[in-house]
């Protein structure tokens, strides 16, 4: 009878991990290891990254003001009475995409609100500039306006 560990080493190496391919193995090892890491701080980057991965791409206004919004936010445990308490004292979820009530906002709502604020904004600077324009012509032409 055969010796059984003798099989399993023979079976290993046909296989392709024998004593002579420690060598190989070990340069995949490092090669893994490396690569992991640079997708692991690639990755921590993307999460804690003051500039973000679209840097330079610019933002709008509107975006800049409710940044806010994006935030991630760290939840409590739902088990843990006293965190829970005290992140509903600190304010909870209200300022975030998820309402006060945990009811996710509709986002196609939200981006027609988006619009006809802006839309308002635009025609208010218009209806002025406007304004300020007959304004001053009836200040050329010498009427009084006050």
């Amino acid at each position: 009878m055969a010796n059984p560990q003798l099989n399993a080493l023979r079976f290993l190496k046909n296989l392709g991990f024998g004593r002579e391919d420690q060598y190989f193995w070990k340069k995949i090892g490092k090669a893994l290891l490396c690569t992991y890491t640079l997708f692991g701080v690639a990755w921590w980057w993307n999460e804690t990254s003051p500039l973000g991965w679209m840097a330079l791409k610019p933002k709008p206004k509107e975006e800049k003001e409710m940044a806010y919004l994006y935030k991630r936010q760290k939840f409590p445990y739902p088990g843990d009475k006293e965190a829970t308490d005290e992140f509903i004292a600190s304010g909870g979820t209200i300022g975030t995409t998820i309402g006060p009530k945990g009811l996710v906002e509709d986002p196609d709502n939200f981006q027609k609100k988006l619009q006809s604020k802006n839309l308002e904004q635009e025609s208010v600077k218009l209806w002025l500039r406007m304004r300020n324009e007959v304004i001053s012509e009836l200040q050329d032409k010498g009427y009084n306006m006050e």
